[in-house]
């Protein structure tokens, strides 16, 4: 009988070294706090004080805008209130009891920064401010994004409303992946159906000065200086950039993005497969992932990148038995789920059952 497979750890380390990898150190930045992410596997490649809590202005509007997108409905109408109207500093001019759709607004929101609107989105889709910061802050946590507290969604100066230039890159990776929200963030002009002119966006990355930006937001208060967010592609490689109280921000991110792109580029680390392993040198298990590993590597990395597999017993619908971990710099990068090669597996059965059915005398 065949024993059942036991749960197994199997290292397979590649190209072993313990030699620290060059890191992204010759950057220089005006930004007192910067970040530098690579999207895919959130891995950092340049950071200046990322981690130190700091105000940042309108870019807490990127959260607003992602939580009206989850919780709301473009179609929805929002009638304007006394509060949204009075708001302070940048504004897209709601009247109380205006009503415009959920979508001008987030267009109203993220092109033009309206204060405005954030506060009338927040009492559309929460009820009031004080919940909707409540679910600011749970989204927040749900994301890691642990040095962050929200106590509006437009990011006016507050008491204890503060954020990182790394967990705005946490939001940004998250955020990026929303069809919506990344077709609303990469618009360089809108018009609305209650304005009879349009909204440019105020990222200038985007609208001519960074030809490969894809969107981005902007903010600026007295306490916070200049914030700024965005997200350029090229060759297929999607970076973000994170500056906190920057007075040269734009030249910050285009050096930033510059500084990488012409040295990282996608790489396939492995193929789907299938991979034959053998469990306690005595089973093979044949294995596949669904479709290859191609993560964005330096050159100079090539050298020092590990892979472990790790093997488990199957405990789940789609036969998942373990992952292949990556690492670079003795960090993990990416994650590859392995499941067990079923096509393989019928067929052998179906082998087993000719020959047992010829043995027993039926053709």
């Amino acid at each position: 009988m065949k024993r059942l497979l036991p749960i197994v750890f199997i290292s397979v380390l590649l190209l072993l070294s313990n030699r620290t990898v060059f890191a992204e150190s010759h950057i220089n930045v005006s930004a007192q706090h910067a970040v530098l992410m690579e999207a895919k596997t959130g891995r950092v490649m340049f950071e200046k004080d990322a981690h130190e809590k700091r105000p940042i202005a309108s870019i807490t509007k990127v959260m607003t805008a992602l939580l009206a997108i989850e919780y709301g409905d473009l179609d929805d109408e929002v009638t304007v209130s006394k509060n949204a109207s009075r708001a302070s500093g940048s504004s897209i001019y709601l009247r109380e009891g205006e009503k415009m759709s959920l979508e001008d607004l987030l267009y109203g929101l993220m092109l033009r920064s309206g204060n405005d609107a954030a506060i009338a989105i927040a009492e559309h889709i929460a009820g009031s401010v004080e919940g909707f910061v409540f679910l600011m802050n749970q989204k927040a946590m749900y994301l890691g994004m642990t040095n962050t507290n929200f106590k509006n969604p437009h990011g006016l100066d507050e008491d204890d409303h503060y954020s990182t230039a790394y967990d705005i890159a946490l939001l940004m990776r998250h955020a990026m992946e929303n069809e919506t929200f990344q077709k609303i963030q990469a618009t360089k002009s809108y018009q609305s159906k209650q304005r009879d002119y349009r909204w440019y966006n105020k990222n200038r990355l985007l609208t001519g000065l960074y030809p490969y930006c894809t969107g981005g937001k902007t903010g600026y208060t007295n306490k916070a200086g200049r914030t700024l967010v965005t997200t350029a592609e090229k060759n297929d490689v999607r970076l973000i950039a994170v500056t906190l109280n920057a007075p040269d921000d734009w030249n910050d991110h285009i050096h930033m993005y510059e500084s990488l792109f012409e040295r990282l580029k996608n790489r396939m680390l492995d193929d789907k497969g299938p991979y034959d392993f053998f469990v306690d040198f005595e089973e093979e298990l044949s294995a596949y992932m669904k479709e290859p590993v191609i993560i964005p590597v330096l050159d100079e990395e090539i050298p020092y990148l590990k892979k472990k597999v790790v093997l488990s017993r199957a405990d789940d619908e789609e036969a998942r038995i373990g992952k292949i971990v990556y690492q670079v710099r003795d960090e993990e990068v990416f994650q590859a789920p392995l499941y067990r090669d079923e096509g393989l597996f019928r067929f052998f059965v179906k082998q087993m059952g000719d020959v047992i059915g010829k043995m027993a005398g039926y053709p």
